[in-house]
């Protein structure tokens, strides 16, 4: 029986790992597709203390993974299910098989948010995207389409103005809520053009995306807004299916957490973007990952 399981390898469930292992805690990780999370899908890291070279989001997680691995963590990739986090030891099925833990650290992460607009679903992977990293280059000297206005959408719109030559920012008030700093780059460049006050009403074209319908949230004006590609960057929702009620949750989906990590089940953590966090960034998630680690060891040690 494990002291630890992880389920999720993100910054979180890595850093988790790392603190469990140095601990000497008997620690594994579970992870479904691959290690890093949201983050290999950011282009360029510039706010993560200590590494100032400004990796892509890929390259970070594999120096978190590599880390953790050095210390001896163990990861295995595949399915999670069927999990019951009511008794002690806490049970779920990995790959078919049972794996029995004293504690469960949950690092899910989360994933983009859908508009939830007409024509969304039937375009997404024929002009619609929600990582610009992964398919910008379909759009190189192309016109692209990012809707949102935070850190990740300016982001990608920065990103993909060094591919495209035409970038359009769509945002949904009249100021960016993006970082100074990326909001004055965004503004700066001379491909990027901002469509302000304006929501998407529908996603045109039949096989693949051909325009955007707008609507002006202040006039009422209705528009169209031609474009090869759309970049979809409003917010994320948080990855807590596998829990099925099990632990308590907030208004938004997040999972609710005390400050060292622990959910409303004793002995099951939360850690990184699938709690309820005031940020969502590398450096919160690691930090998670970290009080989680040393608070389930410590539940460890006390049964």
């Amino acid at each position: 029986m494990l002291d630890i399981a992880i389920i999720g390898g993100g910054p979180a469930g890595l850093a988790a790992g790392l603190y469990a292992v140095r601990g000497g805690a008997n620690v594994r990780l579970y992870e479904e597709m691959f290690t890093g999370g949201q983050i290999v899908k950011t282009h360029q890291i510039d706010n993560y203390p200590g590494i100032s070279d400004g990796p892509d989001g890929y390259a970070l997680a594999a120096r978190f993974e590599a880390h953790a691995t050095a210390f001896g963590l163990a990861i295995e990739y595949g399915s999670v299910s069927d999990l019951d986090l009511s008794g002690d030891p806490k049970r779920f099925s990995f790959n078919g098989k049972t794996v029995e833990a004293k504690t469960v650290i949950f690092a899910t992460g989360a994933q983009p948010k859908a508009l939830g607009v007409e024509g969304e679903a039937r375009l997404t992977g024929h002009g619609i995207s929600y990582c610009a990293t992964c398919d910008g280059a379909f759009y190189k000297n192309r016109t692209a389409t990012v809707i949102g206005g935070g850190d990740t959408a300016i982001s990608d719109a920065l990103y993909l103005a060094k591919l495209c030559k035409q970038v359009y920012v769509v945002h949904r008030r009249d100021e960016l809520r993006a970082s100074a700093i990326l909001a004055d780059a965004a503004k700066a460049a001379e491909n990027i053009t901002f469509v302000w006050n304006s929501v998407p009403e529908a996603f045109l074209g039949e096989d693949k995306l051909s325009g955007i319908r707008l609507k002006n949230r202040v006039t009422g004006e209705v528009s169209e807004l031609m474009t090869d590609g759309a970049f979809v960057a409003v917010g994320i929702v948080p990855r807590t299916e596998l829990l099925n009620g099990q632990v308590r949750l907030a208004e938004n989906g997040s999972v609710e957490t005390d400050a060292h990590m622990e959910t409303s089940v004793k002995g099951v953590f939360a850690a990184g973007d699938v709690r309820n966090t005031p940020l969502r960034q590398v450096v919160t998630a690691c930090a998670d990952g970290a009080v989680a680690a040393t608070y389930a060891m410590e539940a460890c040690r006390v049964k």
